[in-house]
């Protein structure tokens, strides 16, 4: 419980400290667009978006406090599982952040990802609805349940051998492990998830990139389109030729 607004009492009794706020750290990241309004980084695999009890330090927010200027508070828009890796967008004000919220509430922001499944899809094109919600014998996991928040993802299968394919995801939603729970419930989990599916010996995380987000700019109004190039642990996975440049969106299927 709080006491005197000063921190949470331990079991002890006795009232620990508050964490401090994120600090400014000097970590290497990958800018895919920047300018007085919006940043977007192409986050790494294994890369804590922000700051938790468990990762304090390190976080990508850590990185981006460190790059803006004194008194500029990142606000993160996208957010990615630590795993995940790929295209973070990051307001760089409140007003900018609502506006962003305002247009993805609208429909207006739209987010691809690229998926490597177990499996061939079928139908190769389609969308997946199904309630989502957290598992009651294990919070940490999300499962389908009639019960849940109303959830969908468009796919389209881009290549299969017939063991392995590679998908295009669009959630319409934005459910927490929407993807990776909406793609194992139909049998194609994401190669080397863990949790939802089963590791994969080439792989450290599972094959789950957010590669392309499409919006207007929240103050010019101007369609920008960031696209995180597919990283090498993934690119080893499947032929350059079956990687997409610029394919037509999945919400192309809704």
């Amino acid at each position: 419980m709080p006491e005197n607004g000063s921190g949470f009492q331990s079991r002890s009794g006795a009232a620990a400290p508050r964490r401090p706020p994120p600090a400014p750290e000097p970590i290497a990241h990958d800018v895919l667009f920047e300018d007085e309004w919006l940043i977007a980084v192409d986050k790494r695999a294994g890369m804590v978006v922000h700051p938790t009890y468990r990762n304090w330090s390190g976080t990508l927010l850590n990185a981006l406090l460190w790059r803006v200027p004194p008194g500029v508070e990142p606000r993160i828009v996208t957010r990615l599982d630590k795993d995940t890796s790929g295209v973070v967008l990051v307001a760089l004000s409140a007003d900018v952040h609502a506006r962003v919220q305002r247009d993805g509430t609208a429909g207006s922001v739209r987010k691809e990802y690229l998926a490597l499944v177990r499996g061939a899809p079928e139908p190769r094109r389609g969308s997946i609805d199904a309630p989502l919600a957290r598992s009651a014998a294990d919070r940490r996991r999300v499962v389908v349940d009639p019960a849940g928040q109303a959830s969908r993802t468009v796919y389209d299968v881009v290549s299969t051998d017939g063991d392995v394919a590679l998908v295009r995801c669009e959630p319409i939603t934005g459910r927490t492990h929407q993807i990776r729970v909406h793609l194992a419930s139909r049998g194609w989990p994401v190669l080397g998830d863990a949790v939802y599916g089963e590791p994969h010996d080439g792989l450290a995380r599972q094959a789950l990139h957010a590669w392309r987000v499409t919006l207007p700019h929240p103050m010019t109004r101007e369609t920008l389109t960031i696209q995180a190039p597919v990283p090498a642990d993934l690119r080893a996975l499947v032929r350059d030729g079956d990687i997409p440049a610029v394919p037509p969106a999945a919400g192309d299927a809704r």
